[in-house]
């Protein structure tokens, strides 16, 4: 075991997004930084996101994207730092991409592109990224000393910037939450976001035939809404609506779902009424809404197979309340196995807003996703990882 004969000036914990550009950040400045990380390969997040072609930013990035105990917190990094900015860094590389719905930007090619970028940035100003280095401890004696399994490093200033729990299979570690209580900070409680939900087994049972079925619905919980596709998978539900609504859905919620929006089931049913009495429901239905799912529908709500000659407006009312609220109460989520980030983390109200330096210890600095900040689906989180790092690194 070695130690570090010169110190560094900045140390940063983690070669995810926010620790890379922290470290890009950092160097640009002329500090001696190195980047830290027990993983293999630099961006592992980076490289799965976006089904491999990384959802690097949102066109719409702004603090009201963002969940956290302290909604202001966010703020400075955001105007500091913006998705312009790191759209210009990835022009400057000539990384082709495009704009899918929802102001998400996507790389054409590969998300080791953005990697790539990043590594390269790194290399450039002279920062050190060293990969299968495990964190075994962190003392703190006028510097910090970091033990670790490559030997012991010192630094003056210390950057965590090792993420959440979502993902444990890509190496997700309460590391950052750990470091945070030894120096006397308090965590939010943290808890899976953005990620699907599971059904009670009467309703599993209910849906299992409709396995990759996808829909356009607004998705309710606790006065938040969404309005993207919806799908079924064989342990519950999916899709962007109900990944977004999890951040917002607490245990034993249930979920308002509009399976229709911007449509009226009840006059569509009435026209059909008049101008083809002897059409049945779940026919009528199934011009609306995928037809597996009207049979599931019409079993679940036992709604009546009947012509629509036969059907009372009462009926019709009802059959119309059940489609634009439908109300599901899931079992649970798939927690962090699957969940694409953590809610909760680091209190904020602890860390400097303009710095990300801890308010209780000095020199230890807070970004990315280890913090009480969460954004929605769709190039939020890379957008807060891009922003706290930069910022960290114009203060280390």
């Amino acid at each position: 075991m070695s130690t570090s004969e010169t110190p560094y000036d900045v140390i940063i914990i983690g070669a995810g997004a926010a620790g890379l550009m922290s470290g890009i950040s950092a160097g640009q400045r002329g500090k001696r930084v190195l980047i830290l990380d027990h993983a293999k390969q630099a961006g592992k997040k980076i490289l799965i996101s976006g089904g491999g072609r990384c959802n690097f930013t949102n066109m719409f990035a702004s603090p009201d994207h963002f969940l956290s105990q302290n909604p202001h917190f966010c703020k400075s990094a955001l105007s500091r730092y913006t998705q312009w900015d790191f759209l210009s860094m990835v022009d400057k590389h000539q990384i082709p991409w495009h704009e899918k719905t929802l102001g998400q930007l996507f790389c054409d090619d590969s998300a080791k592109d953005i990697v790539n970028m990043l590594m390269q940035e790194c290399k450039d100003v002279g920062t050190k990224v060293q990969l299968r280095t495990d964190v075994l401890s962190v003392r703190y004696q006028g510097q910090y000393h970091v033990d670790t399994s490559q030997g012991t490093y010192v630094t003056d200033n210390l950057v965590v910037a090792c993420g959440g729990l979502s993902m444990p299979k890509l190496g997700a570690s309460p590391l950052g939450y750990e470091l945070a209580k030894q120096f006397g900070h308090s965590i939010v409680p943290v808890r899976a976001g953005l990620v699907p939900f599971t059904l009670h087994d009467h309703d599993k049972a209910a849906f299992a035939d409709l396995t990759g079925i996808a829909t356009d619905v607004i998705a309710a919980a606790n006065q938040t809404q969404f309005k993207e596709a919806m799908l079924f998978t064989h342990r519950g539900l999916s899709g962007p609506a109900m990944l977004q609504i999890s951040s917002y859905w607490q245990a034993g919620d249930a979920i308002a779902i509009d399976l229709l929006p911007g449509d009226s089931v009840g006059e569509r049913l009435r026209d059909l009424r008049r101008e083809q009495p002897k059409l049945s429901l779940p026919n009528a239905l199934s011009r609306y809404l995928p037809k597996r799912l009207v049979q599931a529908l019409m079993a679940r709500q036992q709604w009546p197979q009947s012509n629509l000659a036969d059907l009372s407006n009462q009926a019709i009312d009802s059959i119309d309340r059940d489609i634009h609220t439908w109300v599901m109460k899931p079992n649970g989520t798939e927690g962090y196995r699957t969940a694409e980030v953590t809610l909760g983390g680091v209190n904020v109200n602890e860390v400097s807003s303009k710095t990300m330096e801890s308010l209780k210890q000095p020199g230890l600095y807070f970004i990315g996703e280890v913090l009480d900040v969460t954004g929605w689906l769709g190039g939020y989180n890379f957008q807060w990882a891009w922003s706290s790092g930069w910022v960290a690194g114009q203060s280390v």
